[in-house]
C-alpha cells in the first residue's frame, strides 16, 4: 500500500504521509501528554522546548494510542516484521520558541550501559542514558517515523534536509555543496508523519508564525547490539 513511500525513503531519504492520524486521535494523545508531571527526570522545559526522552517508556499508556492501525499498516509496507522500537522522544516547540537546529545527521544509538566494544564510540551520558555511535551497518539499518501532532512548514521548525544524503555515509555538514545539493522542507500535516533514515542531514529553523510544533519521534531497528550492550528502549512494535 505504502510502496511508493518505501522508495522515496530509499532514493531520498525521507517520504510524508499524511492522514495517518484523525483529529480526535491527535486531540487523544495531545490531552494525555499534557496531563502529565513534568518534573520527571527524563522530562524536559524550558521557554523554548517541552521533550520527553525515553517517551514510551515513560508513559507506556500511550503505546496503543501511537500505535494505530494506520501506522502499523505503514511499518509493515516500509520495513520487514522483526523491526522493533529503539528509541523515542516527544518534543513541544511553544509558540514563541526560537529554538534552531543546525544540519546534522544523527549519529548516535541509546543503549543501557557504557562497554568497550570495537567500532562503538563518542560514548556520552545524560540522566543515567547512554548514547553511543555504532557501526555504520547499525546505523543504516534504522528508521525513524516523526509524528506530527500540529501543522508544520518552514515557518514553525519544519524539518529541512539534504536529499539523497543518507546514501554518503559520515556527511559532515561544513562540507555540503551546496551547488549540487537540493535543499527541501518536509511540511507535514497535522496527523501526519514523516519517515527518514538517521543518516540524512537535517535541521530546522527558528519559528516565525507563532505556530506550536509537537513531533512524537520514534526509532526503529532490526540489528542486535554486541552482547556486552543492549538497547535502552527496546520494545516491541505488535504488542
Amino acid at each position: 500500500m505504502y510502496q511508493e513511500n518505501k522508495s522515496e525513503i530509499d532514493q531520498k531519504g525521507f517520504s510524508i504521509i499524511n492522514s495517518v492520524y484523525t483529529s480526535e486521535e491527535i486531540e487523544t494523545i495531545g490531552k494525555f501528554i499534557d496531563a502529565q508531571n513534568s518534573s520527571n527526570p527524563t522530562f524536559r522545559k524550558s521557554e523554548d522546548l517541552f521533550a520527553i526522552r525515553q517517551f514510551l517508556k515513560e508513559l507506556p499508556e500511550i503505546k496503543s494510542l501511537v500505535f494505530n492501525e494506520k501506522l502499523k499498516s505503514v511499518i509493515k509496507s516500509i520495513a520487514d516484521e522483526n523491526y522493533f522500537i529503539v528509541k523515542s522522544i516527544y518534543f513541544d516547540k511553544p509558540e514563541k520558541s526560537n529554538w534552531f537546529v543546525a544540519y546534522h545527521q544523527d549519529l548516535t544509538i541509546s543503549v543501557d550501559k557504557k562497554e568497550d566494544i570495537e567500532g562503538f564510540g563518542s560514548w556520552t551520558s545524560k540522566h543515567n542514558q547512554f548514547a553511543v555511535q555504532p557501526t555504520l551497518d547499525i546505523l543504516e539499518n534504522i528508521f525513524t517515523i516523526r509524528i506530527h501532532l500540529d501543522e508544520t512548514d518552514e515557518n514553525n521548525g519544519a524539518l529541512k534536509v539534504i536529499d539523497e544524503s543518507h546514501s554518503k555515509n559520515i556527511y559532515r555538514p561544513e562540507t555540503i555543496d551546496w551547488k549540487i545539493e537540493k535543499e527541501s522542507f518536509c511540511n507535514v500535516e497535522a496527523g501526519g508523519i514523516m519517515i527518514m533514515k538517521p543518516l540524512l542531514l537535517h535541521g530546522s529553523n527558528r519559528t516565525s508564525n507563532n505556530k506550536r510544533r509537537r513531533v512524537i519521534h520514534i526509532e526503529f531497528s532490526n540489528k542486535t547490539l554486541p552482547k556486552e550492550i543492549n538497547w535502552s528502549e527496546f520494545s516491541e512494535i505488535w504488542n
